[in-house]
């Protein structure tokens, strides 16, 4: 049965690492069957019961990312500096990974995570000799005997490196584009090669690991190894032994399109790319820019797409026919000016000020005086005086005193009917008056 050291159990189970899980065996924090273990190295089995601070150990699921190491990263799990870490590109893998091997802070490109620290022990070790490509820019244009110099091995202060395999792929403005593969691990062992050769090193970025790219990737991008690439790994590398399955994890990678270079970059770019048939959407027409094949084709008799900065051709409604010769597009449809379809300005649509515009001032509006508008005094305007109007005192309009005005005594001592209304005995007699209506009183 196969037995492994307990600090190794210990990480893989992705508790912490090799070197945090030996302080935890000579803290004695570690159980084997039951008994406290502080002795480093102890091999343990698959059947055996390991605890730590009394918690029993459950081997977590395997992981294998593909991680695109953005430049000005670490490619560790802590920095005591406080620069960013590649464990913030996998904040979102609930496993435990680290990175196998590194990449320098300034350098970018593919870079293997994982859980399995078989996977990671297998690639790294100088006996497998895992290739590793770079494209890198170098200060001035070497020549054929300077690369020569690079495939056959240059001396550095740690000894002479492995030969390594160069093509060159251009001279630009004084610059060479390399493309190189080497089989070793050292530290900085590309930069070191150009500092000693005369060629300092201006850029660098990995593109393989093992025969693993990131090629769809942009920086800061992970994704998980397909079973394909783990396969490959175990024929020409003997790691991982057994390809399990594995924890398939989600890519971070942001959904971009990438617009159209503009100015003085698009020669470098080349434009915007041509999309073939089959990757034009069916019945799309809302997705694209102006003129872009996934639009779908504009339908008959439809004017050209219309460019930022262009004016817009004049509006035209079929049913009217063409704007007249002087008319453009919307004047044309609505009408006259805003100032002439409102009328003139504030001052001359409203008339003359407050004063004329209202007429004459209140007192002349309104009429005269209450004395003058209503008429004479009452006294005036209703005829003479009450007096007058109504006629003479009471003793004068009823005529003489009640003892004239009656005449003599009857026979029987009163005053004849007849004779009430008259002066004397001679002037109350007379024709009798005919009754009639009574006269109205004024």
């Amino acid at each position: 049965m196969a037995t492994e050291r307990l600090q190794k159990v210990i990480a893989q189970a992705g508790l912490a690492s090799r070197r945090a899980a030996e302080e935890m065996i000579k803290a004695g924090r570690v159980r084997v069957n039951g008994h406290v273990t502080t002795e480093l190295g102890t091999k343990v089995g698959r059947n055996d019961k390991v605890e730590v601070d009394g918690k029993r150990l459950v081997a977590e699921d395997l992981v294998y990312l593909v991680v695109h190491k953005p430049r000005l990263v670490v490619s560790t799990l802590d920095d005591p500096e406080g620069r960013p870490t590649v464990k913030h590109l996998v904040r979102h893998v609930d496993a435990r990974v680290h990175p196998v091997g590194r990449l320098d802070f300034h350098t970018s490109g593919v870079l293997l995570m994982t859980n399995d620290g078989e996977l990671t022990h297998g690639l790294l070790h100088p006996r497998r000799e895992v290739p590793k490509t770079y494209v890198t820019k170098v200060t001035g244009e070497m020549q054929e005997k300077d690369l020569q110099r690079w495939r056959d091995g240059v001396e550095l202060e740690d000894g002479k490196t492995a030969p390594a395999e160069v093509k060159l792929l251009r001279h630009e403005n004084g610059k060479t584009w390399l493309e190189v593969t080497i089989h070793e691990g050292r530290n900085q062992q590309i930069r070191r090669m150009g500092d000693a050769t005369g060629f300092p090193i201006m850029r660098l970025a990995r593109l393989s690991f093992a025969g693993i790219t990131a090629e769809g990737l942009p920086p800061g991008a992970v994704r998980s190894m397909t079973r394909e690439e783990l396969v490959a790994l175990r024929e020409a590398y003997g790691v991982p032994r057994k390809v399990r399955a594995t924890v398939e994890v989600a890519s971070n990678a942001p959904v971009r399109e990438r617009k159209p270079a503009k100015g003085r970059d698009a020669h470098r770019r080349g434009g915007p790319r041509e999309l073939d048939e089959d990757e034009v959407p069916p019945g799309n027409t809302r997705r694209g820019p102006p003129g872009d094949k996934r639009r779908g084709p504009p339908p008959a008799g439809a004017a050209p797409a219309q460019r930022r900065g262009e004016r817009r051709a004049p509006f035209v409604d079929k049913r009217k026919g063409p704007p007249a010769e002087g008319e453009r597009g919307a004047s044309a449809k609505r009408g006259p000016p805003t100032a002439e379809r409102r009328g003139p300005p504030t001052g001359e649509r409203r008339g003359p000020p407050t004063g004329e515009r209202r007429g004459p001032a209140p007192a002349e509006r309104r009429g005269p005086a209450p004395a003058e508008r209503r008429g004479p005094p009452p006294g005036g305007r209703r005829g003479p005086p009450t007096a007058e109007r109504r006629g003479p005192p009471p003793g004068e309009r009823r005529g003489p005193p009640p003892g004239e005005r009656r005449g003599p005594p009857t026979a029987k001592g009163g005053a004849s009917r007849d004779g009430a209304r008259g002066g004397q005995d001679g002037e109350r007699r007379g024709p009798p008056r005919k009754p009639g209506p009574r006269p109205k009183r004024s």
